[in-house]
């Protein structure tokens, strides 16, 4: 039995969600793991698990990423339990991050649709080019 409520309220631990129900925090979720800069945080991490990457690391395994866009990013995956986050009280403090095994679990939907994208980029691009191309009807 599903429960249907505002906001998602009134769901027990375990739980399964409604992607379907406006009120799922499901939804929310899907939001936060779906952005291609977790896509890759969590790639760069998967690569190392079982073992830690440092910011520093992080940020150059990432292109394109900013400092504060990949802060945001892993502050997101510390706070949904997919990462762990370790400071080491030296000036400056070296942070270290390592997937959870929530976090590992994620890598293989995460790598497959990374796999499919990859696979289909040229066809979509072209897609693309000739709806561009032809005259708005």
């Amino acid at each position: 039995m599903t429960t249907s409520t505002s906001g998602g309220e009134g769901r027990r631990p375990g739980e399964r969600g409604d992607l379907l129900d406006p009120g799922c925090p499901t939804r929310r979720l899907l939001d936060r793991i779906g952005t291609k800069w977790t896509s890759m945080a969590v790639k760069v991490l998967a690569d190392q698990a079982p073992g830690e990457v440092r910011f520093a690391e992080l940020r150059r395994r990432i292109p394109g990423i900013s400092q504060k866009m990949l802060s945001a990013t892993l502050r997101s995956l510390v706070r949904d339990g997919l990462v762990e986050r370790r400071v080491e009280p030296t000036v400056p403090p070296a942070v270290h991050y390592r997937l959870t095994e929530l976090g590992l679990s994620l890598e293989e939907p995460l790598s497959a649709l990374r796999g499919w994208a990859e696979t289909h980029m040229a066809q979509i691009d072209r897609n693309n080019r000739l709806a561009d191309e032809s005259p708005a009807g």
